[in-house]
């Protein structure tokens, strides 16, 4: 009986941080390669299914298949994330022209979010 709560527990917050990983997708300040690296870590543990379904999704799969295997990043990941990065920071500092504090604080987080990015081991 426990085990089968645990499980799905495990599979709810599974399913939760591919949720917030996909929002991470169209929001900058939310990182959407760390809920999906948790939601593998937490489906590995309750449904092969869901694993698999991760690993083989055709826009994530193949980072998270790196990141299981070998706890690396490629570059092109990176690349990707970077670009992603400056241009979504770059629209909302644009849209908050008149608010200067919110854009360094953007810009500040942006500099944060791409050193941790660059300091991913690569293959």
């Amino acid at each position: 009986m426990k085990s089968n709560v645990v499980r799905i527990i495990y599979i709810s917050l599974g399913w939760l941080f591919v949720v917030i990983g996909a929002i991470g997708v169209v929001l900058p300040i939310l990182p959407t390669t760390p809920f999906m690296i948790l939601a593998l870590a937490l489906f590995a543990k309750s449904s092969e299914r869901f694993h698999q379904m991760l690993l083989n999704n055709r826009w994530v799969g193949e980072s998270l298949r790196e990141w299981e295997e070998k706890k690396t990043v490629s570059r092109k990941t990176k690349k990707r994330a970077t670009i992603l990065v400056f241009v979504s920071f770059s629209v909302s500092i644009a849209i908050l022209h008149e608010r200067i504090e919110l854009q360094l604080f953007l810009i500040t987080l942006a500099t944060i979010l791409l050193f941790c990015i660059w300091r991913l081991k690569e293959e």
